[in-house]
Protein backbone atom coordinates (compact mmCIF):
# COMPACT_ATOMS: atom_id res chain seq x y z
CA UNK A 1 0.00 0.00 0.00
CA UNK A 2 0.63 3.94 -0.54
CA UNK A 3 -0.25 4.94 2.69
CA UNK A 4 3.38 6.21 3.70
CA UNK A 5 3.08 9.12 1.54
CA UNK A 6 -0.10 10.03 3.07
CA UNK A 7 1.24 9.95 6.68
CA UNK A 8 4.57 11.71 6.04
CA UNK A 9 2.18 14.72 4.17
CA UNK A 10 0.34 15.04 7.83
CA UNK A 11 3.65 15.10 9.67
CA UNK A 12 4.90 17.60 7.42
CA UNK A 13 1.72 19.50 7.62
CA UNK A 14 1.44 18.95 11.63
CA UNK A 15 4.75 20.21 11.95
CA UNK A 16 3.87 23.43 10.42
CA UNK A 17 1.06 24.16 12.24
CA UNK A 18 0.95 22.89 16.05
CA UNK A 19 -1.75 20.97 17.80
CA UNK A 20 -3.62 20.59 14.16
CA UNK A 21 -3.39 16.75 14.06
CA UNK A 22 -6.90 15.74 13.97
CA UNK A 23 -7.77 18.48 11.37
CA UNK A 24 -4.97 17.21 8.80
CA UNK A 25 -5.88 13.58 9.70
CA UNK A 26 -9.90 14.71 8.38
CA UNK A 27 -8.10 16.16 5.39
CA UNK A 28 -6.20 13.10 4.49
CA UNK A 29 -9.67 11.30 5.40
CA UNK A 30 -11.90 13.08 3.47
CA UNK A 31 -9.37 12.83 0.46
CA UNK A 32 -8.88 9.01 0.91
CA UNK A 33 -12.44 8.37 0.95
CA UNK A 34 -13.38 10.93 -1.87
CA UNK A 35 -15.90 12.81 1.07
CA UNK A 36 -16.57 16.63 1.89
CA UNK A 37 -14.86 18.23 5.07
CA UNK A 38 -15.93 21.00 7.18
CA UNK A 39 -14.06 23.19 9.81
CA UNK A 40 -15.19 25.27 12.48
CA UNK A 41 -13.15 27.35 14.25
CA UNK A 42 -12.10 30.89 15.28
CA UNK A 43 -10.36 32.91 13.13
CA UNK A 44 -6.69 33.24 13.24
CA UNK A 45 -6.31 29.42 14.13
CA UNK A 46 -4.70 27.88 10.81
CA UNK A 47 -8.19 26.16 9.05
CA UNK A 48 -7.09 27.48 5.69
CA UNK A 49 -3.41 27.44 6.62
CA UNK A 50 -3.71 23.17 6.63
CA UNK A 51 -5.85 23.32 3.63
CA UNK A 52 -3.80 24.58 1.49
CA UNK A 53 -0.59 22.99 2.61
CA UNK A 54 -1.83 19.84 2.41
CA UNK A 55 -3.18 20.27 -1.08
CA UNK A 56 -0.63 21.93 -2.74
CA UNK A 57 1.64 18.50 -2.16
CA UNK A 58 -1.04 16.73 -4.58
CA UNK A 59 0.74 17.14 -7.97
CA UNK A 60 -1.03 17.11 -10.98
CA UNK A 61 -4.47 17.76 -8.86
CA UNK A 62 -6.38 20.96 -10.56
CA UNK A 63 -7.25 23.14 -7.34
CA UNK A 64 -9.95 26.26 -6.75
CA UNK A 65 -10.79 28.76 -4.31
CA UNK A 66 -13.07 31.02 -3.76
CA UNK A 67 -13.51 33.01 -0.27
CA UNK A 68 -17.58 33.19 -0.75
CA UNK A 69 -19.67 36.20 -0.31
CA UNK A 70 -23.12 37.55 -1.40
CA UNK A 71 -21.49 39.01 -4.11
CA UNK A 72 -20.58 35.46 -5.73
CA UNK A 73 -22.10 34.86 -8.64
CA UNK A 74 -22.23 31.24 -10.75
CA UNK A 75 -20.13 32.30 -13.49
CA UNK A 76 -17.13 32.71 -10.76
CA UNK A 77 -17.86 29.27 -9.67
CA UNK A 78 -18.78 27.39 -12.73
CA UNK A 79 -18.07 28.78 -15.89
CA UNK A 80 -20.30 30.73 -18.20
CA UNK A 81 -21.94 29.92 -21.45
CA UNK A 82 -19.56 30.79 -24.63
CA UNK A 83 -22.09 33.04 -26.36
CA UNK A 84 -20.38 31.73 -29.45
CA UNK A 85 -22.23 28.83 -29.88
CA UNK A 86 -25.66 30.24 -29.50
CA UNK A 87 -25.01 32.53 -32.71
CA UNK A 88 -26.66 30.42 -35.41
CA UNK A 89 -24.03 29.19 -38.13
CA UNK A 90 -21.34 28.90 -35.87
CA UNK A 91 -19.73 27.08 -33.37
CA UNK A 92 -16.70 27.66 -30.94
CA UNK A 93 -13.21 26.88 -31.75
CA UNK A 94 -12.11 24.03 -29.97
CA UNK A 95 -15.45 22.29 -31.43
CA UNK A 96 -14.78 22.60 -35.21
CA UNK A 97 -11.30 21.78 -34.29
CA UNK A 98 -12.39 18.34 -33.73
CA UNK A 99 -13.47 17.81 -37.86
CA UNK A 100 -10.29 16.56 -39.29
CA UNK A 101 -11.05 18.44 -42.44
CA UNK A 102 -11.15 21.73 -40.52
CA UNK A 103 -8.17 21.29 -38.28
CA UNK A 104 -5.89 20.22 -41.78
CA UNK A 105 -7.31 23.22 -43.66
CA UNK A 106 -6.83 26.11 -40.14
CA UNK A 107 -2.90 24.18 -39.65
CA UNK A 108 -2.75 24.79 -43.38
CA UNK A 109 -3.28 28.46 -43.39
CA UNK A 110 -1.50 29.24 -40.31
CA UNK A 111 1.50 27.90 -41.73
CA UNK A 112 0.79 30.22 -44.61
CA UNK A 113 0.26 33.16 -43.00
CA UNK A 114 3.47 32.99 -41.20
CA UNK A 115 5.60 32.10 -44.13
CA UNK A 116 4.04 35.10 -45.61
CA UNK A 117 5.37 36.96 -42.71
CA UNK A 118 9.11 36.04 -43.61
CA UNK A 119 8.83 36.29 -47.44
CA UNK A 120 6.26 38.94 -47.93
CA UNK A 121 5.64 36.87 -51.41
CA UNK A 122 1.78 38.11 -53.13
CA UNK A 123 2.03 34.11 -54.22
CA UNK A 124 1.95 32.88 -50.65
CA UNK A 125 -0.85 35.51 -50.09
CA UNK A 126 -2.83 34.40 -52.47
CA UNK A 127 -2.72 30.93 -51.47
CA UNK A 128 -3.21 31.84 -47.67
CA UNK A 129 -6.36 33.90 -49.01
CA UNK A 130 -7.85 30.39 -51.25
CA UNK A 131 -7.37 28.27 -47.76
CA UNK A 132 -9.10 30.73 -45.64
CA UNK A 133 -11.78 30.55 -48.23
CA UNK A 134 -11.70 27.03 -48.32
CA UNK A 135 -11.43 27.12 -44.87
CA UNK A 136 -14.57 29.56 -44.56
CA UNK A 137 -16.54 26.98 -46.39
CA UNK A 138 -15.76 24.13 -44.35
CA UNK A 139 -17.10 25.78 -41.34
CA UNK A 140 -20.44 26.63 -43.02
CA UNK A 141 -20.51 23.12 -43.52
CA UNK A 142 -20.03 22.03 -40.43
CA UNK A 143 -22.07 24.60 -38.37
CA UNK A 144 -24.95 23.62 -40.96
CA UNK A 145 -24.71 20.50 -39.97
CA UNK A 146 -24.56 20.27 -36.27
CA UNK A 147 -26.87 21.92 -33.80
CA UNK A 148 -26.20 24.84 -31.58
CA UNK A 149 -25.88 23.15 -28.61
CA UNK A 150 -25.12 25.82 -25.98
CA UNK A 151 -21.57 25.13 -24.37
CA UNK A 152 -20.24 25.91 -21.15
CA UNK A 153 -16.90 27.28 -20.68
CA UNK A 154 -15.70 25.68 -17.15
CA UNK A 155 -11.53 26.51 -17.17
CA UNK A 156 -10.21 26.80 -13.96
CA UNK A 157 -13.69 26.71 -12.82
CA UNK A 158 -15.27 23.90 -10.04
CA UNK A 159 -16.15 22.07 -12.99
CA UNK A 160 -12.59 22.16 -14.40
CA UNK A 161 -10.83 20.78 -10.68
CA UNK A 162 -10.22 17.68 -8.25
CA UNK A 163 -10.12 19.85 -5.32
CA UNK A 164 -12.64 23.22 -4.01
CA UNK A 165 -11.62 25.03 -1.41
CA UNK A 166 -15.12 27.26 -1.00
CA UNK A 167 -14.22 29.35 2.24
CA UNK A 168 -16.79 30.20 4.36
CA UNK A 169 -19.81 29.20 1.63
CA UNK A 170 -22.48 29.52 4.01
CA UNK A 171 -21.85 33.19 2.91
CA UNK A 172 -23.38 32.22 -0.44
CA UNK A 173 -26.37 34.35 -1.74
CA UNK A 174 -29.44 32.40 -2.13
CA UNK A 175 -29.10 32.66 -5.92
CA UNK A 176 -26.29 29.88 -6.23
CA UNK A 177 -27.65 27.81 -3.18
CA UNK A 178 -29.01 24.80 -5.47
CA UNK A 179 -25.95 24.86 -7.72
CA UNK A 180 -23.96 24.25 -5.53
CA UNK A 181 -25.79 21.94 -3.20
CA UNK A 182 -26.30 19.67 -6.65
CA UNK A 183 -22.09 20.39 -6.81
CA UNK A 184 -21.21 18.99 -3.64
CA UNK A 185 -23.87 16.10 -3.73
CA UNK A 186 -24.19 14.75 -7.18
CA UNK A 187 -20.73 16.42 -8.69
CA UNK A 188 -22.67 18.03 -11.62
CA UNK A 189 -23.78 21.40 -12.97
CA UNK A 190 -26.54 22.54 -15.07
CA UNK A 191 -27.05 25.87 -16.74
CA UNK A 192 -29.37 26.55 -19.89
CA UNK A 193 -30.28 22.57 -20.19
CA UNK A 194 -26.38 21.71 -20.28
CA UNK A 195 -25.66 19.56 -17.42
CA UNK A 196 -21.59 19.06 -16.95
CA UNK A 197 -19.99 16.62 -14.51
CA UNK A 198 -17.74 17.82 -11.81
CA UNK A 199 -14.46 15.94 -11.25
CA UNK A 200 -14.46 16.99 -7.86
CA UNK A 201 -12.66 14.65 -5.16
CA UNK A 202 -13.29 16.39 -2.10
CA UNK A 203 -14.68 19.93 -1.19
CA UNK A 204 -13.24 21.67 1.77
CA UNK A 205 -15.05 24.68 3.77
CA UNK A 206 -13.71 26.39 6.61
CA UNK A 207 -15.67 28.79 8.60
CA UNK A 208 -16.14 30.55 12.52
CA UNK A 209 -19.88 29.79 12.93
CA UNK A 210 -22.49 27.45 12.03
CA UNK A 211 -25.41 28.76 10.73
CA UNK A 212 -28.80 29.12 12.89
CA UNK A 213 -31.18 26.56 11.45
CA UNK A 214 -34.10 27.52 13.38
CA UNK A 215 -33.96 30.63 12.01
CA UNK A 216 -35.89 30.53 9.17
CA UNK A 217 -33.78 33.04 6.73
CA UNK A 218 -30.92 30.51 7.64
CA UNK A 219 -33.03 27.16 7.46
CA UNK A 220 -32.03 26.75 3.72
CA UNK A 221 -28.34 26.14 4.47
CA UNK A 222 -29.11 23.06 6.03
CA UNK A 223 -29.07 21.01 3.26
CA UNK A 224 -25.58 22.26 2.20
CA UNK A 225 -24.26 22.03 5.87
CA UNK A 226 -25.27 18.53 5.49
CA UNK A 227 -23.39 17.69 2.33
CA UNK A 228 -19.68 18.06 4.75
CA UNK A 229 -19.61 14.40 5.75
CA UNK A 230 -16.38 15.51 7.84
CA UNK A 231 -16.91 18.00 10.63
CA UNK A 232 -13.78 18.55 13.04
CA UNK A 233 -13.97 21.42 15.82
CA UNK A 234 -10.38 23.75 16.09
CA UNK A 235 -9.23 25.81 18.84
CA UNK A 236 -6.58 28.16 19.80
CA UNK A 237 -3.05 26.48 20.82
CA UNK A 238 -3.65 25.15 24.10
CA UNK A 239 0.52 24.13 25.01
CA UNK A 240 2.50 26.85 26.09
CA UNK A 241 5.59 24.62 24.72
CA UNK A 242 3.64 24.95 21.36
CA UNK A 243 3.14 28.73 21.19
CA UNK A 244 6.50 29.53 21.95
CA UNK A 245 7.92 27.50 19.28
CA UNK A 246 5.54 28.89 16.55
CA UNK A 247 6.07 31.97 18.04
CA UNK A 248 10.39 31.36 17.61
CA UNK A 249 9.87 30.48 14.06
CA UNK A 250 7.73 32.85 13.32
CA UNK A 251 10.59 35.47 14.71
CA UNK A 252 13.25 33.68 13.39
CA UNK A 253 11.28 33.68 9.39
CA UNK A 254 11.95 29.92 9.69
CA UNK A 255 10.06 28.62 6.31
CA UNK A 256 9.73 25.13 5.88
CA UNK A 257 10.11 23.29 2.24
CA UNK A 258 7.87 21.11 1.39
CA UNK A 259 9.13 17.64 0.93
CA UNK A 260 6.86 15.20 0.27
CA UNK A 261 4.23 14.87 -2.42
CA UNK A 262 1.15 12.59 -3.93
CA UNK A 263 0.51 13.12 -7.56
CA UNK A 264 -3.40 12.89 -8.81
CA UNK A 265 -3.14 8.95 -10.28
CA UNK A 266 -1.25 8.25 -6.95
CA UNK A 267 -3.98 9.64 -4.58
CA UNK A 268 -6.60 7.73 -6.97
CA UNK A 269 -4.68 4.69 -6.66
CA UNK A 270 -4.88 5.17 -2.94
CA UNK A 271 -8.77 5.19 -3.21
CA UNK A 272 -8.91 2.26 -5.22
CA UNK A 273 -6.21 0.66 -2.38
CA UNK A 274 -9.11 2.07 0.16
CA UNK A 275 -11.86 0.44 -1.15
CA UNK A 276 -10.61 -3.19 -1.26
CA UNK A 277 -10.31 -2.39 2.55
CA UNK A 278 -11.99 -5.47 4.46
CA UNK A 279 -15.07 -4.36 6.75
CA UNK A 280 -15.51 -7.67 9.07
CA UNK A 281 -19.51 -8.41 9.96
CA UNK A 282 -18.64 -8.17 13.52
CA UNK A 283 -17.83 -4.16 12.70
CA UNK A 284 -20.92 -3.28 11.33
CA UNK A 285 -22.93 -4.80 14.39
CA UNK A 286 -20.64 -2.94 16.56
CA UNK A 287 -21.73 0.15 14.40
CA UNK A 288 -25.91 -0.88 14.46
CA UNK A 289 -24.70 -0.80 18.73
CA UNK A 290 -23.83 2.63 18.04
CA UNK A 291 -26.56 3.83 15.68
CA UNK A 292 -29.16 2.78 18.29
CA UNK A 293 -27.09 4.22 21.81
CA UNK A 294 -26.48 7.58 19.42
CA UNK A 295 -30.27 8.20 18.52
CA UNK A 296 -31.26 7.09 22.24
CA UNK A 297 -29.29 9.57 23.47
CA UNK A 298 -30.44 12.25 21.13
CA UNK A 299 -28.22 12.78 18.53
CA UNK A 300 -29.86 13.08 14.65
CA UNK A 301 -28.54 10.13 12.53
CA UNK A 302 -30.07 9.70 9.17
CA UNK A 303 -30.18 6.71 7.68
CA UNK A 304 -27.82 8.33 4.60
CA UNK A 305 -25.72 8.93 7.34
CA UNK A 306 -25.19 5.37 8.72
CA UNK A 307 -25.06 3.75 5.57
CA UNK A 308 -22.24 6.45 4.25
CA UNK A 309 -19.63 5.60 7.02
CA UNK A 310 -17.92 2.70 5.44
CA UNK A 311 -15.40 4.71 3.01
CA UNK A 312 -14.09 6.67 6.52
CA UNK A 313 -13.51 3.61 8.61
CA UNK A 314 -11.42 2.06 5.73
CA UNK A 315 -9.74 5.31 5.12
CA UNK A 316 -8.91 5.06 8.55
CA UNK A 317 -7.39 1.52 8.48
CA UNK A 318 -5.53 2.39 5.41
CA UNK A 319 -3.75 4.93 7.33
CA UNK A 320 -3.32 2.57 9.88
CA UNK A 321 -1.59 0.20 7.24
CA UNK A 322 -3.89 -2.35 7.80
CA UNK A 323 -6.35 -4.13 5.19
CA UNK A 324 -9.01 -4.95 7.78
CA UNK A 325 -11.64 -2.38 9.67
CA UNK A 326 -10.65 -2.73 13.15
CA UNK A 327 -12.85 -1.40 16.00
CA UNK A 328 -10.44 1.17 17.58
CA UNK A 329 -11.09 2.32 13.52
CA UNK A 330 -14.34 3.48 14.69
CA UNK A 331 -13.75 6.30 17.18
CA UNK A 332 -12.60 8.53 14.01
CA UNK A 333 -16.05 8.49 13.38
CA UNK A 334 -16.53 11.40 16.05
CA UNK A 335 -15.74 13.73 13.26
CA UNK A 336 -18.30 12.30 11.48
CA UNK A 337 -21.83 12.04 13.43
CA UNK A 338 -21.87 15.47 15.45
CA UNK A 339 -24.47 18.21 14.41
CA UNK A 340 -23.32 20.70 16.82
CA UNK A 341 -20.37 20.93 18.63
CA UNK A 342 -22.69 20.97 21.83
CA UNK A 343 -22.71 16.95 20.59
CA UNK A 344 -19.16 16.36 20.16
CA UNK A 345 -19.10 14.65 24.05
CA UNK A 346 -21.66 12.74 23.75
CA UNK A 347 -20.48 11.48 20.12
CA UNK A 348 -17.08 10.82 21.72
CA UNK A 349 -18.09 9.27 24.72
CA UNK A 350 -20.50 6.62 22.82
CA UNK A 351 -17.72 5.54 20.51
CA UNK A 352 -15.27 5.31 23.02
CA UNK A 353 -17.98 3.57 24.86
CA UNK A 354 -18.49 1.05 22.43
CA UNK A 355 -15.63 0.92 20.24
CA UNK A 356 -12.39 0.85 22.54
CA UNK A 357 -13.08 -1.69 24.03
CA UNK A 358 -16.36 -3.69 22.27
CA UNK A 359 -16.34 -6.91 24.38
CA UNK A 360 -16.35 -4.68 26.94
CA UNK A 361 -18.64 -3.00 26.29
CA UNK A 362 -21.12 -6.12 25.44
CA UNK A 363 -20.66 -7.94 28.65
CA UNK A 364 -21.63 -4.61 30.56
CA UNK A 365 -24.69 -4.83 28.56
CA UNK A 366 -25.04 -8.49 29.26
CA UNK A 367 -24.67 -7.23 33.29
CA UNK A 368 -26.96 -4.35 33.02
CA UNK A 369 -30.03 -7.01 31.99
CA UNK A 370 -29.01 -9.50 35.13
CA UNK A 371 -28.58 -6.18 37.40
CA UNK A 372 -32.09 -5.59 35.82
CA UNK A 373 -33.61 -9.05 36.12
CA UNK A 374 -32.36 -9.31 39.58
CA UNK A 375 -34.27 -6.03 40.86
CA UNK A 376 -37.08 -7.64 39.28
CA UNK A 377 -37.14 -10.39 41.36
CA UNK A 378 -36.59 -8.73 44.48
CA UNK A 379 -39.59 -6.32 44.18
CA UNK A 380 -41.78 -8.94 43.29
CA UNK A 381 -40.59 -10.81 46.66
CA UNK A 382 -40.81 -8.11 48.61
CA UNK A 383 -44.85 -8.94 49.15
CA UNK A 384 -44.63 -12.42 49.59
CA UNK A 385 -40.92 -13.86 50.19
CA UNK A 386 -41.96 -17.87 50.20
CA UNK A 387 -43.01 -17.54 46.71
CA UNK A 388 -40.37 -19.05 44.84
CA UNK A 389 -41.80 -17.82 41.47
CA UNK A 390 -39.67 -14.94 40.78
CA UNK A 391 -36.54 -16.57 41.24
CA UNK A 392 -36.78 -19.31 39.46
CA UNK A 393 -37.71 -16.61 36.82
CA UNK A 394 -34.76 -15.05 37.02
CA UNK A 395 -32.60 -18.10 37.49
CA UNK A 396 -33.49 -19.11 33.75
CA UNK A 397 -32.71 -15.68 32.91
CA UNK A 398 -29.30 -15.29 34.71
CA UNK A 399 -28.20 -18.77 33.04
CA UNK A 400 -28.97 -17.19 29.42
CA UNK A 401 -27.06 -14.66 30.17
CA UNK A 402 -24.12 -16.36 31.49
CA UNK A 403 -24.16 -18.18 28.67
CA UNK A 404 -23.68 -15.25 26.42
CA UNK A 405 -21.16 -14.12 27.94
CA UNK A 406 -19.18 -17.21 28.05
CA UNK A 407 -19.48 -18.17 24.72
CA UNK A 408 -18.11 -14.79 23.61
CA UNK A 409 -14.84 -16.67 24.07
CA UNK A 410 -13.22 -17.11 21.43
CA UNK A 411 -9.84 -19.47 20.39
CA UNK A 412 -8.15 -16.39 18.77
CA UNK A 413 -8.98 -13.71 21.48
CA UNK A 414 -6.39 -11.55 22.74
CA UNK A 415 -5.64 -11.53 26.85
CA UNK A 416 -7.39 -8.17 27.33
CA UNK A 417 -11.00 -9.48 25.80
CA UNK A 418 -10.30 -12.68 27.47
CA UNK A 419 -10.14 -10.57 31.25
CA UNK A 420 -13.14 -8.94 30.28
CA UNK A 421 -14.88 -11.87 29.62
CA UNK A 422 -13.86 -13.76 32.92
CA UNK A 423 -14.74 -10.69 34.86
CA UNK A 424 -18.33 -10.57 33.69
CA UNK A 425 -18.73 -13.99 34.71
CA UNK A 426 -17.31 -13.53 37.84
CA UNK A 427 -19.85 -10.81 38.47
CA UNK A 428 -22.23 -12.96 37.39
CA UNK A 429 -21.10 -15.31 39.81
CA UNK A 430 -21.67 -12.61 42.30
CA UNK A 431 -25.12 -11.84 41.12
CA UNK A 432 -25.93 -15.00 41.70
CA UNK A 433 -25.17 -16.21 45.20
CA UNK A 434 -27.46 -12.46 45.60
CA UNK A 435 -30.48 -14.24 44.17
CA UNK A 436 -29.56 -17.34 46.40
CA UNK A 437 -29.22 -15.50 49.52
CA UNK A 438 -32.36 -13.51 48.91
CA UNK A 439 -34.06 -16.94 48.09
CA UNK A 440 -32.79 -18.54 50.72
CA UNK A 441 -31.70 -21.61 48.35
CA UNK A 442 -28.88 -23.87 47.98
CA UNK A 443 -25.99 -21.85 46.08
CA UNK A 444 -24.66 -24.07 42.53
CA UNK A 445 -22.01 -21.79 40.71
CA UNK A 446 -23.19 -20.79 37.35
CA UNK A 447 -20.85 -23.03 35.38
CA UNK A 448 -22.17 -26.42 37.49
CA UNK A 449 -25.89 -24.64 35.92
CA UNK A 450 -24.69 -24.33 32.72
CA UNK A 451 -23.56 -27.97 32.38
CA UNK A 452 -26.57 -28.86 34.05
CA UNK A 453 -28.83 -26.61 32.34
CA UNK A 454 -30.49 -25.82 35.44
Amino acid sequence: MNHQKMLDIMDEVNSEAVEREELTECIALALLSRKNLFILGDTGQAKSFCINEFRKRITGAKQFERLMSKQTDEEQLFGRIDLASLIPGNMPEEELMKDTSYAVLHNQLKKLYEQYEIDGQMSTLKEATDTAKQLEVVKRIICSMKSNTPRMVTDGKIPDSNICFLDEIFKSNDGILNSLLTALNEHKYTNEGQTVDIPVISFFSASNEIPNFKDSSQAILKPLYDRFDLKVLTNYVEDSKNRLKVLADKQNNVKKTACTSVSLSELEQMQREVQSINVPEKINELMDTVLCELRRSGIHVSDRKFFGFTPIVRAKAYLRGDSEVCAKDLLVLKNYFWNSPEEIPTVVKILTDICENPVGAEVEKYLAMAYESLSEMENDMQSDSENLKPYVKFSKELLRIYTEVVNMRLLDMNDADAREIEKGAAELEEISVKADEAAKTQHITMAERKRLNV
